[in-house]
C-alpha cells in the first residue's frame, strides 16, 4: 500500500495537466492507398514504428484541466519524454510490460487524485501523516542510490591495494579430490522369517527333531542396533579412505580409485572426475581450506565431516593476474562500502512489547486474526469467517 501511495504521490507532482495536440497520421500514398515497404523490407517484417520524444504515449479522453472544453476537446496528453520521466524516477530501465502497467495506473490515479482534490481530502490530517510518511520513504531510497554511487567510485588505487592485502584469496589450485562417501549404504533386503513364522510352518513329526537340534545349535551373534550400525559403517569407510589415500600417494589412476570410493560405499552410478580445476580459497569449505597450502604432488590426510571424506593432491597452483580480479574487487570494495555506510543507519529501536507484543521466534505460531467471538453458542467455523 505504501507503494501505491509513493506512486500515486509522485504521479501527483509529475503530470502538469496540460493539453497537447493529438499525434499526426502515418503518411499515405496519392490515393489514400498504403506507402509500399522501403526495399528490402516485406510486410512480414515490418520495421517497429519510431515514437519521438514529443509524441504523445498517454491519451486521457474527457479529462482536462480547462472545464470550457467538451467533447473530443477535452483530453490530456503525455508524451514520450515526460512519460519516461516518471519512469526512470520510479525505477530505472523499466520492462516494456511494467511501463505499460505504470501507464494504466498513471491514467486511473490522475483522474481520481483530481476528483480527491476537488474534494479537499488533501486537506486532512490522514492525508497529511500518509505524505509525511511517503517523504521520509522516498528521502531514504534517494539516500540509498547517493549511498550506492558513492561506495561504486572505487578507484585503480583502492583495487590495487585490495589485490596485494588479500592476495592468497586469488590463488587458483588444481586438485585430484577423492570422495569417499560418508558410511555405506546398504540395499534393503528381504525380512528374515521369524522364529515363530518357522514354527508355524514346520510339520508336527518335525518339530520334535528341530527343537533336539536347537539345543546344540550354536548361539546367535549379537544384533547391532541401527546407531552402532551407523557408526560401524562411518568407521569403515573411514578406513577405507586412508587406504585410497595410500594408493594415491603411491600413484595410483585417480579415476580408478573414486571408483573404487563409490563401490566401497554403495554408492550406483558413474562417480564424479576427480579432476577439479582452477579452484580458489573462497570456493572451498571452511574445513578443507588448508589443502590450498599444499605443495604440488603433495597429498593431504583424510578431510572427514558430516558430507563424507575427502583426499586432495595438489596438481599445480596459480595466482589470478590482477586485471582478471578487477571486476570482482571492485564489486567486493563497493559491496563492503555500501554495508559500512547503512551500518549506522541500523538503529536497533526498542520497542515496547507490551504494546506491539513480543517478538515471535522461529516456529512460533501466528497470532489470530481478530478477537474471538463473544456468543459462546458459535461454532468453531466461525472463527475463520470475516
Amino acid at each position: 500500500m505504501f507503494r501505491q501511495l509513493v506512486v500515486c504521490l509522485l504521479l501527483v507532482a509529475f503530470v502538469s495537466g496540460q493539453t497537447a495536440p493529438p499525434a499526426q497520421p502515418a503518411t499515405a500514398a496519392p490515393g489514400g492507398t498504403p506507402a509500399a515497404p522501403a526495399a528490402g523490407k516485406t510486410p512480414d517484417t515490418p520495421t517497429p514504428p519510431t515514437v519521438n520524444p514529443d509524441d504523445p504515449v498517454v491519451t486521457i479522453k474527457g479529462f482536462c484541466s480547462d472545464a470550457s472544453l467538451t467533447g473530443d476537446a477535452c483530453k490530456t496528453v503525455i508524451t514520450k519524454a515526460q512519460f519516461e520521466k516518471l519512469a526512470d524516477a520510479l525505477q530505472p530501465n523499466m520492462s516494456p510490460a511494467m511501463r505499460r502497467q505504470l501507464a494504466t495506473a498513471y491514467a486511473r490515479m490522475l483522474t481520481m487524485s483530481t476528483a480527491a482534490e476537488k474534494r479537499e481530502l488533501d486537506k486532512t490530517a490522514h492525508f497529511e501523516e500518509a505524505t509525511h510518511f511517503a517523504r521520509m520513504q522516498i528521502l531514504s531510497q534517494e539516500l540509498g542510490k547517493a549511498l550506492q554511487a558513492e561506495s561504486n567510485n572505487v578507484s585503480d588505487q583502492d583495487i590495487q591495494d585490495y589485490y596485494d592485502k588479500n592476495k592468497a584469496n586469488f590463488e587458483q589450485a588444481t586438485f585430484i579430490r577423492i570422495f569417499v562417501p560418508h558410511t555405506k549404504r546398504v540395499e534393503a533386503t528381504v525380512p528374515p522369517v521369524t522364529k515363530a513364522a518357522k514354527s508355524a510352518a514346520t510339520k508336527p513329526e518335525d518339530q520334535s527333531k528341530t527343537e533336539s537340534k536347537s539345543t546344540s545349535a550354536k548361539p546367535a551373534a549379537k544384533k547391532l542396533t541401527p546407531e552402532e550400525q551407523q557408526k560401524a559403517g562411518e568407521e569403515a569407510m573411514k578406513k577405507e579412505a586412508a587406504r585410497l589415500r595410500t594408493r594415491l600417494v603411491a600413484g595410483e589412476d585417480p579415476e580408478k580409485l573414486q571408483k573404487a570410493a563409490f563401490a566401497a560405499g554403495g554408492l550406483p552410478g558413474t562417480p564424479p572426475p576427480p579432476k577439479m580445476d582452477k579452484v580458489r580459497r573462497t570456493s572451498l569449505p571452511p574445513a578443507h581450506q588448508a589443502v590450498m597450502e599444499l605443495k604440488v604432488d603433495e597429498v593431504s590426510e583424510v578431510i572427514s565431516d558430516p558430507s563424507g571424506n575427502y583426499i586432495y593432491k595438489m596438481v599445480s597452483k596459480e595466482t589470478m593476474p590482477l586485471d582478471a580480479a578487477k571486476t570482482e574487487i571492485r564489486n567486493t570494495i563497493s559491496a563492503q562500502r555500501y554495508r559500512e555506510a547503512m551500518q549506522k543507519f541500523q538503529n536497533n529501536a526498542d520497542l515496547n512489547d507490551a504494546y506491539f507484543g513480543a517478538t515471535r521466534g522461529p516456529g512460533m505460531p501466528m497470532p489470530p486474526r481478530g478477537p474471538r467471538p463473544s456468543n459462546p453458542n458459535s461454532k468453531p467455523d466461525d472463527d475463520d469467517r470475516d
